[in-house]
């Protein structure tokens, strides 16, 4: 698909690709030029630290998961 950028710098992402990739207005991306390609992301929600017992998965502390929202996620990975 090609697009093209505005005179203020702006990349118009066409609206099917905007609803595949589940972009909606304010959504925060991680942009980079990765191998002479422009790669546009979603910032992952968890970060890699080292622990006492090797590197551990710690979710960012402003997505707080609640208890009924965990068990919908189990669930789903279930079926």
């Amino acid at each position: 698909m090609r697009t093209t950028i505005d005179a203020a710098g702006r990349l118009v992402v066409a609206k099917p690709l905007r609803e595949q990739l589940g972009f909606t207005p304010g959504t925060e991306v991680d942009v980079e030029v990765v191998d002479a390609h422009l790669e546009v992301a979603i910032p992952s929600r968890v970060r890699v630290e080292a622990g006492p017992y090797g590197v551990r998965f710690t979710p960012d502390m402003s997505d707080r998961l609640s208890a009924a929202h965990v068990r919908d996620l189990i669930e789903e990975g279930r079926r």
